[in-house]
């Protein structure tokens, strides 16, 4: 499964692609205005951070000015992934612009058929919300089994980018139902590697070290 940070944080961004941890990007307005930043420089910073897939919002809701908009985008860098709300709209600039040879996010999704009209329109990402569903006391995992399922029967190429994932259970869940992606706030990926028996079990390899008064 890949690993896309959910920030526009170029820090946290940095860190994680030194790390080897990081597959892509998704960003959206709300957290490219927390940054504090022009919105396009963002993107451009992060495209020459990472090489994969970097996801870059649509602000229109009307076919014509989401494909202005998206025109405007794709000029940053060969690794933008124009993200398009899951509207009739959406999915026709997501159908002219997979076409056209561009990645397409389709975002905010949260059905299984909403998934299935996203592939149709030759999405390269479906991005369903688990954690909003988990708001709203509905199973967001259930979701991500539902469209795998789907895509599974009619070998879809639309990988499954899992959204709105918040903890490290969420992770392990979608990891295991098949998403293609998770994507997540820098720090649910990086609390990926804590147990408290691996802190215990390094407490004791380092007290049983030191015992010996040798040093490496």
């Amino acid at each position: 499964m890949k690993f896309f940070a959910d920030t526009a944080e170029v820090k946290d961004i940095r860190e994680l692609a030194d790390l080897g941890l990081l597959d892509g990007v998704t960003t959206n307005p709300s957290l490219v205005a927390k940054s504090g930043r022009q919105f396009k420089d963002v993107i451009a910073e992060i495209c020459g951070i990472v090489e994969g897939p970097v996801s870059a919002e649509v602000v229109s809701l009307d076919y014509e000015g989401m494909m202005r908009e998206a025109a405007d985008l794709r000029k940053i860098a060969k690794n933008v992934a124009i993200k398009v709300p899951l509207t009739l709209d959406g999915l026709r600039a997501c159908k002219a612009l997979s076409s056209d040879g561009c990645m397409v996010n389709v975002t905010l999704c949260f059905s299984a058929n909403q998934a299935l009209l996203a592939a149709k329109a030759g999405a390269s990402f479906i991005s369903p919300f688990i954690g909003r569903l988990d708001d709203i006391h509905l199973e967001g995992t259930d979701l991500i089994a539902e469209i795998r399922q789907i895509y599974d029967n009619y070998a879809f190429d639309t990988e499954i980018l899992a959204a709105s994932v918040r903890t490290a259970l969420h992770v392990k869940q979608v990891a295991l139902i098949g998403a293609d992606v998770a994507t997540c706030p820098p720090a649910v990926i990086k609390s990926l590697v804590k147990h408290p028996l691996t802190d215990r079990g390094i407490e004791l390899f380092l007290a049983d070290w030191k015992k010996t008064g040798q040093t490496l």
